[in-house]
């Protein structure tokens, strides 16, 4: 007999609260993952000065994505090994500055790019201070799923987090459900990560352009055995596009034609997935 075996003899009754309460930390783990924060309004970030002309300059951020952003029609991925250390202290200083910005200065429009540009550059930023690994969801403590509530930047004098960002900001603010297309959180069923920096000029066309092109995208949508295969970002944000019907109408504006009516005509179960490897090419 092993010393398992002897421990596991002697002392039943010391062991089993002990796998009761990992089982159902397992499970509440499980289900907490398969599900998506919801929606919660944040009404210190709702206003705006639409008769400010200011900007904010993501150039820094632009630099970046154009030397180490591959664009690949199958979905885009990002060389994080091989970032200079150069170009991390220029993501460090861009964060740095945005981080002094008062968002409530600027037009709306401003601040919609802002936030969705700052998720984005945060992200990649974690990915860097946790280089190498397998998936964003490794980086932090063990009873955790990934790094999207842990405090990683203060704006106007307000610690916040990745899920603040795009749940208490992006989504209860704007109500834009184009916004899933938008934040990339580096992994490769996530929609890409844009090749173009978001401006107030150009946020709205963009988005349509991230929409087309992610639903072009087998990671998107996709068959098997006949059977309709969405991303689960679908199922996770189902409510932002009303209810699964309303996934399935707004997945025909973006479709290209012939997706379009087999989306319309399908009948049956939808299969959800999602490839949480990290987004850098294999």
């Amino acid at each position: 007999m092993n010393h398992k075996d002897k421990i596991m003899t002697r002392s039943p009754s010391l062991l089993r609260p002990f796998w009761l309460l990992f089982l159902l930390f397992s499970v509440a783990f499980s289900v907490n993952i398969q599900a998506a924060p919801a929606s919660e309004y944040w009404a210190v970030w709702d206003g705006g000065d639409e008769g400010s002309s200011k900007t904010v300059s993501h150039q820094n951020w632009q630099d970046i994505l154009d030397e180490y952003l591959v664009v690949h029609s199958a979905g885009n991925t990002f060389r994080y090994q091989a970032v200079s250390q150069a170009d991390r202290e220029k993501l460090k200083d861009y964060l740095s500055r945005l981080s002094t910005v008062e968002p409530l200065s600027y037009s709306k429009a401003e601040q919609k790019a802002f936030w969705i540009n700052l998720y984005n550059a945060l992200t990649v930023d974690l990915i860097l201070q946790n280089y190498p690994l397998e998936s964003i969801a490794d980086i932090g403590p063990w009873y955790r799923f990934g790094p999207w509530d842990e405090k990683v930047i203060t704006v106007a004098g307000l610690p916040l987090t990745l899920n603040d960002i795009e749940h208490r900001i992006l989504r209860p603010l704007w109500e834009d459900n184009r916004i899933h297309y938008a934040v990339n959180c580096a992994s490769m069923g996530c929609p890409d990560l844009s090749p173009q920096v978001f401006t107030a000029a150009n946020t709205e066309q963009l988005l349509d352009k991230l929409a087309d092109r992610f639903v072009s995208q087998e990671k998107g949508i996709t068959w098997i055995d006949g059977r309709l295969v969405l991303s689960r970002i679908y199922e996770w944000y189902e409510v932002d596009f009303v209810d699964k019907d309303g996934v399935l109408l707004h997945l025909q504006k973006y479709a290209r034609p012939d997706t379009a009516k087999k989306i319309k005509s399908h009948t049956g179960i939808v299969k959800y997935r999602y490839d949480w490897r990290l987004n850098e090419p294999q």
